[in-house]
């Protein structure tokens, strides 16, 4: 599914680019994606959809505000999450990539993964289709963090 959701991202600008669902099904298809991926994938995508709507009626004064309080994450949500995802959409806040609303839109889609704990690299797609979905581009430093494989160690060197 992620391999899909990627490719969406690194294939149509803007999400409104997209075409409609069966269209894009059978690109997907065409391309080389199982079935079964492009219909998972093209839940989730909508779920996103629908959990954005959710979260901007119930919040409209936090869409172009940015919360400076303190999320407190319930077992359930750390024991997904862990501690490495909480770490990165603590740093993405505070970077001020994301808003309040984003990361309850972020937690709320790693949490429909039902993958515990959640991979690192998951998540940072999760958080670039949040921020595509709503047309918001993250500048060039944060979109390398986004990209970085977290499997290689970085390299650091001392001159």
């Amino acid at each position: 599914m992620f391999d899909i959701l990627v490719y969406l991202y690194e294939t149509y600008y803007r999400p409104d680019a997209c075409p409609d669902a069966a269209a894009l099904s059978r690109k997907l298809s065409a391309v080389g994606f199982e079935d079964a991926e492009i219909s998972e994938a093209l839940g989730w995508m909508q779920d996103l959809a629908r959990a954005t709507d959710t979260f901007a009626n119930y919040y409209p004064q936090q869409q172009t505000a940015f919360s400076f309080g303190l999320r407190i994450y319930p077992e359930q949500e750390s024991d997904v999450l862990g501690a490495a995802a909480i770490g990165f959409i603590q740093f993405l806040e505070q970077a001020l990539v994301l808003d309040a609303v984003q990361r309850e839109i972020v937690i709320e889609r790693a949490l429909a993964l039902g993958e515990s704990p959640l991979p690192l690299d998951k998540l940072k797609v999760i958080v670039l289709l949040v921020l595509w979905s709503q047309g918001k581009e993250p500048d060039a430093l944060i979109f390398d963090e986004l990209f970085e494989d977290d499997a290689q160690p970085r390299q650091c060197l001392l001159h």
